[in-house]
């Protein structure tokens, strides 16, 4: 009874840092890479536990996509948005899997960058629009595509990032409204220059301003856009940050708004309004991908690579540089710490007081995400790219070769169902209402509970 009063203290202490968006209703919007507020959650539907492509079960629509691209959808009421990139010479190739080769893609064939308007209902596509047709200007790994950064949306315009071929701005009608050169945008393995990778830090929306991390080998900046013309209000060098492949995330604290940014050597907490870094910390995997998240009142921060693989829980009252001494776990602003056993690619799931750390060798660890304590390790035994996300109780974990885990959220590991979408999967679904959102190296396909 004593540790259950001390988190649900903890939990009302910290209330004010979570995101308040309450004039949304973010049970049926999912505006951007991991949904509402980036959390990888919603709650209000009921969604479906078991489904079957080839036989249509709990299949509400299918639809082909051409091109390759790892973006996830977008969704705002009825409409849902999708990236791709088309290659017009060739097909795509994409190879999956556990491997460590650096090998870069022949991609240097002419491709349309497109973006995609569907109907949530139906799957219909409304309208299409090729934002740049062209060469690819970067490269990218063999495990990438040319379109890996999600759109997002406020629910009046849309805008949609293909790295080095530009920013570009849309109405929901497809109109464009503005586009922008952002310069070469291409990431790589700092420890062999001149390998690229593929850029895929997706844009983030909030209050009217569009906020970008470009974490790239030469001049690494973070900058803020306005989200009506395309124009920048402020860019904030990285300083020597190495490439990275992390979305910012937004935290509201104490009636302020905070950019955070993760990394190996600069874990950032930047002012919204200015760009001024506010915190900083090291320490990091080598080659981050995952995104914070803000939850229960802390700022969640992961990476796996090179010689660290922590997870960090920072209080957003922090200030100064924070980084931890070697030897500690904890600190003034650091609520806990796992010197290893973070997640590579996957951006940590919090959900109902535990943290889903989902490692890319299938290894999933549950903590107590107050605390740190580990509840279960359980070994999914497949290949993940995509993050976890989780509704109406249950966690779902998609697999590259297209296998979806259902597994029930709490301390105590329960599987309830594994889905073939027979597809490589490489991207983190979507969830409104009662349905889900898969992207699949082929198909958008919506999964719904039939009535």
């Amino acid at each position: 009874m004593k540790e259950i009063r001390i988190l649900l203290l903890l939990s009302l202490l910290c209330a004010s840092v979570d995101f308040v968006f309450s004039q949304v209703d973010y049970d049926h919007q999912w505006p951007a890479f991991r949904g509402p507020c980036g959390r990888g959650y919603v709650d209000g539907g009921v969604t479906p536990e078991k489904w079957n492509v080839d036989s249509n079960i709990n299949i509400k629509w299918k639809t082909a996509i051409p091109g390759l691209a790892h973006s996830c959808p977008a969704i705002w009421n009825d409409y849902l948005i999708v990236t791709s990139a088309v290659n017009l010479k060739t097909e795509e190739s994409l190879k999956v899997g556990l491997y460590g080769d650096i090998d870069e893609a022949d991609d240097l064939q002419e491709h349309e960058f497109r973006v995609y308007c569907l109907d949530r209902n139906t799957g219909k596509i409304i309208w299409e629009r090729v934002a740049h047709k062209g060469i690819p200007k970067s490269k990218r790994h063999t495990k990438s595509s040319q379109a890996n950064c999600t759109p997002a949306t406020d629910g009046h315009y849309i805008v949609a990032l293909f790295g080095s071929e530009g920013l570009y701005c849309y109405d929901f009608q497809g109109n464009p409204v503005w586009s922008k050169d952002l310069g070469i945008l291409n990431p790589g393995p700092y420890t062999d220059p001149g390998v690229e990778w593929g850029y895929a830090s997706s844009p983030v929306i909030y209050n009217g301003t569009i906020i970008l991390q470009c974490d790239i080998p030469a001049g690494p900046f973070i900058a803020a856009l306005d989200l009506a013309t395309g124009k920048e209000k402020w860019r904030t060098s990285r300083g020597d940050e190495v490439s990275t492949w992390c979305t910012p995330a937004i935290c509201l604290h104490k009636g302020k708004t905070f950019i955070i940014a993760n990394g190996y050597r600069h874990i950032c907490g930047y002012e919204f309004e200015t760009g001024k870094v506010i915190w900083t910390m090291s320490g990091g995997g080598d080659a981050p991908a995952p995104t914070p998240v803000v939850a229960n009142g802390y700022i969640y921060l992961n990476s796996a690579h090179g010689k660290s693989s922590p997870i960090f829980v920072v209080n957003p009252d922090a200030t100064g540089d924070i980084t931890l001494a070697p030897d500690s776990t904890r600190s003034r602003y650091i609520l806990w710490n796992v010197k290893r056993g973070g997640a590579y690619m996957q951006t940590p799931l919090i959900y109902k007081g535990f943290l889903y750390n989902l490692q890319v060798n299938g290894m999933l660890t549950c903590f107590d995400a107050f605390t740190g304590e580990v509840k279960y390790k359980e070994s999914l035994k497949e290949a993940f790219s995509a993050s976890g996300v989780a509704a109406d109780g249950k966690l779902y974990f998609s697999s590259e070769e297209g296998n979806v885990y259902v597994i029930k959220a709490g301390p105590e590991f329960k599987l309830i169902a594994k889905n073939s979408m027979k597809d490589v999967c490489m991207a983190t679904p979507a969830i409104s209402g009662n349905a889900i959102f898969f992207r699949t190296q082929h198909f958008l396909i919506a999964v719904e509970q039939h009535k």
